[in-house]
């Protein structure tokens, strides 16, 4: 006979591990016990012969949950304590050692819910909030850990017999899913008018109905409120536009099933997977053409961001609704967090949502839906969020630390041990509310995790942003040490983590990301390893009037481009001639147009930019595609669906004299043939012959420096033509190309680099100046 205690890490928490232990204990006739612990572990007692304990630990990692991650078994003999049977035992607080175990995401319903909540013979027969041990959520709930009904937001629900019945036998699938609830225990949905007046009758069978009817509805979910409106209707969509204040941004939208979304876009084997996974994020799909939804949905874009049902809410709204396709957009003002309480929806909703579908389950952790798009055939994440949070990444180094992240698109990354765990999306914290929410997120992961200090905050290089003020604040309250890097190395270094590389040259194409000369870069090819990092070339610089304003009215990128190869009069006349319409759409139009070029001509607040963003921006204009940027990467994005309609390469080329790529060159080829050749085929021969500049660069300097890799991240790395065309170059010539398949390439990942090149100072791989020169 043998005893042994058994500490078991990885996602074994709130996946049905304990019942699982239970079974497999049972079945090979062991004693003792199994219970949660408070750093998200499991701890097993078992005695028994050991054959029999042999049998089942085999059984314990080959049978596991499905959701279950089992990452490391800690095994102590000890003494035979006698047990008379196998239980389960009430959750414990303690930790045991440094265990690095989490709760998994927010999961998708389960096949055998959705069964249920259409079984009129079911208990839970249309009740919206039917989950168990396999499905439902799980990180907007918690509040604290062992993941136990009293540390979420479903403690306030005390159970009913028949639920407590369920939960608390060992065999059944409910067992301590911690959030099943019932119609006579569980949440419920209430609907309201604008101004607070309840409607009676089913909540969500009359919203179906409203919205059927062309109403806009408020509707409470998982990770915070929705905006959802009948998707097929050009008039509504238009009016919910115009409440938000969203005249251009591309609206999710959810089908209600596969063979609906495959009615008006392109769907591959690869993003059929994805939209059905467990994660059911927003796909980003190419539309099908003539596209038989109204065009106002995704305005000039040729992909349509879709997602499926994934609780029971959106499944019940698709059963009593007509329509097969809503809009479901988070519910808030741009830039500014996502709405998850009741309390504020009345308040800021009121002139938006003409009826509000809400349920009286807090939300403490909001997230919003999690994006993707699929770029040269593999998946790449846009915004990490509900399904992915809070599972971590793999890092080569061992530290407590916090990696802020960047200003727009921003999410943190803990670090604990050998992992980075990235936040839910956190937005623009430019925002003084989304500040807030970073720094309440930030207090949920310490809690959570059990971080109480930090070895190291890392922050970003540019000296505005309120994350890297936030940075030094933390740092000097936990006495801990503060690293600043910069921005594109953090990029290049996210694709070296993920693909645990340690030496790498970098393709870094983004918009903004402020650089060590205090220049705006953003179009960089970088070298970086274990013992050096060195930037080897970059757009040449080129005038950006009004500095930040050139995000805005990327006229201004194109002017000062312009007068890098034109006197500013010739340049005048060429904006003048080729796209007249950029100048109206200057907030002062032709007055502003005017200044724009005294700025240039007496040097007045003119930012320097290498940033590849700005050039595609100025292409948009010059090409008549984009004149205004409403949300982030709107100019480009247009240009690359102009581009899909080019067939005919142009064959441009982009010199390399020095450490420059002279984008002002490609600029002169485009104005000698912009009179007699097709636009999208300028469009798209341009986006190749920017990939192919930095794509011969990068291999050029792989091969100087011994370096068998090639990464690739920034915003730009979303563009399919500029992927897909330095993958294809790279490995023409015998190289590997990397970029980020789970991190996400834009800044919404940039915590990940962060997090690594923190590893790499502490390590005394890099010093500080290394990573700010």
């Amino acid at each position: 006979m043998k005893a042994y205690r058994i500490h078991v890490q990885g996602i074994v928490q709130a996946v049905g591990f304990r019942p699982f232990v239970y079974r497999i204990a049972h079945a090979h006739n062991l004693r003792g016990y199994v219970r949660n612990l408070g750093d998200a572990g499991v701890e097993i007692v078992i005695e028994g012969r050991e054959k029999d304990i042999e049998a089942f630990l085999e059984d314990l990692y080959k049978k596991k949950p499905p959701l279950a991650k089992i990452e490391k078994v800690i095994r102590k003999e000890i003494p035979i304590q006698g047990f008379d049977r196998f239980y389960i035992e009430k959750s414990s607080t303690e930790k045991k050692g440094e265990g690095d175990s989490i709760i998994p995401p927010d999961i998708a319903i389960c096949e055998d819910c959705l069964r249920e909540l259409f079984d009129p013979n079911d208990k839970r027969f249309m009740y919206p909030f039917i989950v168990c041990t396999n499905c439902g959520p799980r990180f907007t709930i918690i509040e604290d850990l062992p993941y136990d009904r009293e540390n979420t937001a479903m403690r306030e629900f005390p159970m009913c017999d028949f639920c407590r019945s369920e939960y608390e036998d060992p065999l059944n699938r409910r067992y301590h899913a911690e959030p099943v609830a019932c119609p006579t225990c569980g949440p419920s949905y209430r609907l309201y008018t604008s101004t607070g007046e309840e409607i009676i009758g089913d909540p969500l069978r009359r919203a179906a109905k409203l919205i059927d009817k062309g109403y806009i509805v408020a509707i409470k979910g998982i990770g915070g409120i929705h905006l959802a409106c009948d998707a097929t209707r050009e008039d509504v969509v238009a009016e919910l536009r115009k409440r938000l204040f969203r005249p251009q941004k591309p609206f999710a939208i959810m089908a209600k099933d596969l063979e609906t979304i495959k009615t008006f876009a392109y769907v591959t084997e690869e993003e059929e997977e994805e939209l059905t996974s467990y994660r059911r994020p927003i796909v980003a799909l190419r539309k099908k053409e003539p596209f038989p939804l109204p065009e106002n949905l995704a305005p000039g874009l040729h992909t349509i961001g879709v997602m499926l049902p994934y609780a029971g809410t959106h499944y019940i709204l698709f059963h009593w609704s007509k329509t097969p396709v809503y809009v479901m957009t988070s519910a808030n003002f741009p830039g500014m967090p996502m709405i998850k309480d009741n309390d504020e929806a009345f308040e800021k909703l009121k002139d938006v949502a003409d009826y509000l579908l809400l349920h009286n389950r807090r939300i403490p952790n909001r997230a919003d839906d999690s994006v993707v798009r699929f770029v040269d055939g593999r998946r790449a994440v846009i915004r990490r969020s509900r399904g992915f949070v809070p599972l971590p990444i793999e890092i080569p180094f061992e530290y407590k630390g916090l990696a802020v992240g960047a200003e727009l698109m921003n999410a943190f990354g803990v670090v604990k041990g050998s992992r980075v765990y990235p936040s839910q999306y956190i937005g623009n914290t430019s925002k003084i509310e989304v500040l807030e929410f970073m720094r309440e997120a930030i207090a949920h992961f310490r809690k959570i995790l059990r971080v109480s200090g930090f070895d190291l905050i890392i922050a970003d290089l540019h000296p505005s942003y309120n994350t890297t003020k936030l940075a030094m604040e933390i740092a000097e309250e936990t006495n801990a040490e503060l690293l600043q890097v910069q921005h594109h190395y953090a990029h290049i270094a996210s694709v070296m983590a993920e693909h645990g590389l340690e030496e790498v040259v970098g393709i870094a194409l983004d918009g903004v990301g402020y650089g060590t000369d205090g220049k705006t870069w953003g179009g960089e090819v970088i070298y970086l390893s274990y013992e050096d990092v060195e930037r080897l070339a970059h757009i040449e610089y080129y005038p950006l009037p009004g500095g930040d304003l050139a995000s805005y009215y990327p006229l201004r990128a194109l002017i000062g481009i312009l007068s890098r190869i034109y006197e500013l009069n010739e340049v005048r006349k060429i904006i003048e001639r080729l796209c007249p319409k950029a100048i109206e759409s200057l907030k002062y139009g032709k007055v502003e147009f005017n200044v724009i070029f005294n700025q240039l001509a007496r040097g007045i607040n003119v930012a320097y930019a290498s940033s590849t963003g700005r050039v595609l921006d100025a292409f948009a204009v010059l090409l008549n595609v984009a004149y205004r940027r409403h949300y982030e990467g709107e100019p480009a994005m247009k240009l690359e669906s102009f581009a899909f309609k080019g067939k005919n390469d142009l064959g441009f080329k982009v010199p390399v004299e020095g450490e420059e790529i002279k984008i002002t060159e490609l600029f002169r080829e485009v104005l000698e043939v912009i009179d007699k050749a097709n636009p999208a085929d300028i469009a798209y021969s341009v986006h190749l012959a920017l990939a192919r500049a930095f794509a011969e660069l990068a291999v050029e300097k792989a091969k100087e420096f011994g370096v068998k890799g090639i990464a690739m991240s920034g915003g730009v790395a979303y563009n399919e033509l500029i992927v897909k065309t330095v993958r294809k170059f790279v490995e023409a010539h015998g190289l590997r190309f990397y970029s980020t398949y789970e991190v996400p390439r834009g800044d919404n990942g940039i915590n990940v680099g962060q997090a690594f090149l923190g590893g790499l100072y502490l390590e005394g791989y890099l010093n500080s100046e290394d990573l700010m020169m």
